[in-house]
């Protein structure tokens, strides 16, 4: 689990292409202060896995499901990416609940600047947007941020000057694609309302009725 805090910008040292999957090299420092094979690492929001390192890059194999589904297909050699390593239990929580397990990507049709912030618009599909709220949580190439506004097409977020000297964000521009992650309690919450939905059309499982309702949701502050 990672809380979508960068701790590192990294740079993509080596691809090794497969058929349909990959192997990213990557150089890194303070990541590697504590590294061992097996390791989780976010990488630009994306939980792989150390396969090799030395003491200045680390490897990790990516499979075709994960190209599919992500940005790390786009990256070059050379390319700088979001690094965090997974949460340890004594770790503080300085964002929100982070899997790594991205939900799709978006693309960025609008950067602003205001005052000392810079506003990034990202055009997402409604499997994405359904599960966005304003004032919510969204992972943006691993980085834990804050939702600003929404629309039916699009979310905007505000980036204050620390974010943008720490992360990759600074190197973004208009039309690039960047990996989303949504916040995992709503889609538990539409799992388990699914679930009661399913048994109330079907009638009572084993004689017996669903305790999850809305209002036992509402209560237990979901």
């Amino acid at each position: 689990m990672f809380t979508g805090i960068v701790e590192e910008i990294g740079s993509i040292k080596k691809i090794s292409k497969g058929q349909k999957s990959a192997v990213l090299t990557i150089a890194a420092k303070k990541i590697m202060e504590d590294v061992r094979l097996g390791d989780s690492i976010a990488v630009n929001g994306v939980c792989l896995t150390v396969t090799e390192f030395t003491r200045s890059e680390f490897s990790v194999d990516v499979m075709h499901e994960t190209l599919d589904r992500s940005s790390l297909s786009s990256l070059k050699i050379g390319s700088k990416v979001n690094m965090e390593r997974a949460m340890p239990a004594d770790g503080r929580f300085g964002g929100h609940i982070v899997s790594g397990h991205i939900d799709g990507t978006g693309r960025i049709v609008d950067i602003k600047k205001d005052d000392n912030a810079i506003w990034y618009k990202i055009e997402a599909g409604q499997n994405i947007l359904k599960y966005i709220i304003e004032k919510g949580s969204i992972t943006i190439d691993g980085i834990s941020l804050t939702v600003a506004r929404i629309s039916d097409r699009d979310f905007s977020v505000s980036i204050i000057p620390h974010t943008l000297a720490n992360t990759i964000l600074a190197y973004k521009g208009l039309g690039d694609i960047v990996n989303l992650e949504n916040d995992c309690i709503g889609k538990y919450v539409e799992k388990l309302l699914g679930l009661k939905k399913f048994e109330d059309e079907m009638g009572q499982t084993e004689g017996k009725q669903s305790r999850i309702t809305e209002d036992f949701l509402l209560k237990h502050g979901f």
